[in-house]
């Protein structure tokens, strides 16, 4: 084993899932769901095989923008538990195999925040240079704006002062000005705090923008935005080594690849190379070529995505997602590929958001078709990458397009057939979010159900995750984009060490035989699947011919019979 192949890289090939504290498990029956609630559910996600808990904002908040709207960074959202329920969270789950990490909000805060509070009031405030102000009327920023339908600029007068403050986002969440020294030893001392809690890293929410502009304001010593990445990364690694910062960076590769850094951390640095930048980055743009292969049901545009991927540092890891929190935006695509994806997907304006983007699942989108959907998280669970799962994602649940904008897919956790399925027993009217109705409604998806049936979505997607669990080439291993001639079928081969796996996804209804090469393969190799023990047996020139049905998927172990691995 290379001597940093070792076991505390353990976000190689974690499995991520993502939930919302407010919507998982209302234990007290007041509408809100809340930390003893997810307690008493670790037990499903131990069993699903989730190694890795992120957890999105649970901190006291003014309920703008669903908790990303901060008015404290070092508390807890009073509805949702106290610090006590986080530290018991965090140890429950660390003994049952799970590690947790929580949003870490680093390019705003809530303008209820006293910090903000303060800052408005007087341009002579000690937290005045914590934001970003103005005393110029600004030009037209419309087409900077990230919320379309809510804002009409980044910039908004503060009437007291007569200075305009800036947000990327809603006008109720003033961008903190990074480059000051003061906001950025804050930010340390959050992320320090919340490590002495035992969690395990952080989601670092909207890096781009928090980096954006950072050595605008004269006098800050901060010449290089990116310097306070690597400045956190080397604090993160002096406080906690095995800790991660997991990225939301959606740009282009190229422009993607800088976030990480352009080094590991050396043997003789436990602190972290000062070169080193994020731990983990979600691959947007694999996840908008996924959405238009599946319109297309041509593996072209997924192939093409992962032979662009850029070389990242060995301490780093792409996460790869079938869909977050957000809306599922398709911005990186051009205006026609966008249109395909939506005609697929989301023909009606209703199910779309910005016009850049769906607000929608993926079990409605594939109309319910068990095959695709399967197809579809075989795919993600085979991907080079860490897989990043979104709750409700492993029982197939629904969206609600009555709720707004981005809420449609944040709803109840669906535990049961019962009233509010199983989430609460308080009135619909009190709910943290609309339950779904329509097919998608608890009394068809529902994880009681599904534990009860060995044929369920969560059945399978328990297996997906053990089987990736098992197979440490797919997170630690250089995928191969195999050359075959059936243009709906991705074909990949990743390996690792002495492990090899070649993985096959048929886009397509329409069956296929895919003929591969795979060169020099040790005598009496066999390949051996994985999903449903019906094994290939390779040509002596390493040759091979797999069937696949309509939306077939396969994942075939290449095994060397001298080789210790275990199937």
């Amino acid at each position: 084993m290379n001597v940093r192949d070792t076991g505390d890289l353990w976000w190689k090939n974690a499995v991520v899932y993502c939930l919302d504290v407010e919507t998982y498990m209302d234990w007290d029956d007041d509408g809100v769901g809340d930390f003893p609630g997810l307690l008493q559910r670790l037990d499903h996600l131990a069993d699903l095989g989730v190694t890795c808990l992120w957890l999105m904002p649970f901190y006291p908040t003014a309920e703008r923008d669903d908790g990303y709207d901060v008015t404290d960074f070092l508390g807890v959202d009073q509805r949702l538990g106290d610090l006590g329920d986080v530290v018991e969270l965090v140890r429950t789950a660390r003994d049952r195999g799970i590690r947790v990490i929580i949003d870490l909000v680093i390019n705003h805060t809530s303008d209820q925040h006293p910090w903000f509070r303060s800052a408005r009031r007087s341009t002579s405030s000690p937290y005045r240079d914590f934001y970003v102000w103005r005393s110029d009327e600004p030009p037209p920023t419309k087409d900077q704006v990230v919320f379309p339908d809510q804002e009409d600029a980044i910039w908004t007068l503060e009437e007291k002062t007569g200075e305009w403050y800036r947000h990327r986002f809603y006008s109720t969440q003033p961008d903190l000005n990074t480059a000051n020294p003061q906001v950025r030893d804050a930010i340390a001392k959050t992320i320090g705090f919340w490590l002495e809690l035992g969690v395990s890293g952080f989601r670092v929410d909207a890096v781009p923008f928090a980096l954006a502009d950072a050595a605008a304001t004269p006098g800050d010593a901060i010449e290089d935005p990116h310097d306070m990445l690597r400045a956190l990364r080397a604090f993160l690694g002096r406080r906690s080594g095995d800790a991660i910062l997991m990225g939301e960076v959606n740009l282009p590769y190229l422009d993607q690849a800088r976030f990480f850094g352009d080094g590991d951390p050396g043997d003789d640095d436990p602190g972290g190379s000062t070169s080193t930048e994020l731990t983990m980055q979600f691959d947007f743009n694999g996840m908008q070529a996924l959405y238009l292969a599946l319109a297309r049901q041509d593996a072209g545009p997924v192939a093409a995505a992962l032979r662009e991927r850029p070389p990242v540092p060995h301490d780093t890891q792409w996460a790869t997602f079938v869909r977050n929190h957000d809306e599922l935006t398709l911005d990186k695509l051009s205006d026609d590929e966008r249109a395909e994806v939506f005609a697929a997907f989301g023909p009606d304006e209703a199910m779309q958001l910005y016009g850049r983007g769906l607000r929608r699942r993926l079990p409605p989108m594939l109309d319910g078709d068990p095959r695709r959907v399967r197809m579809v998280y075989s795919l993600l669970f085979s991907l080079p990458g860490t897989p990043v799962l979104f709750y409700g994602e492993e029982i197939g649940m629904g969206e609600n397009l009555d709720a707004p904008g981005r809420m449609a897919v944040r709803t109840p956790m669906q535990w049961s057939a019962g009233k509010n399925g199983g989430f609460s027993a308080a009135p619909a009217r009190r709910l943290a979010g609309p339950v779904p109705d329509g097919g998608y409604a608890p009394e068809h998806v529902n994880v009681a159900d599904q534990r009860r049936d060995p044929d369920s979505l969560l059945s399978f997607v328990r297996l997906l995750a053990h089987r990736y669990r098992a197979c440490p080439e797919l997170g630690w291993g250089d995928a191969q984009v195999l050359d075959q001639p059936e243009a709906s079928v991705l074909a990949l081969r990743t390996t690792w060490q002495d492990a090899s796996m070649v993985s096959l996804h048929n886009l397509s209804a329409e069956p296929a035989v895919v003929p591969l090469s795979l060169g020099d393969l040790p005598d009496g190799a066999r390949l051996v699947d994985l999903l449903d023990g019906d094994d290939v047996e390779p040509a002596r020139d390493g040759s091979a011919e797999v069937r696949l049905d309509g939306y077939g998927y396969r994942w075939l172990r290449i095994t060397d019979p001298s080789s210790r691995r275990l199937l």
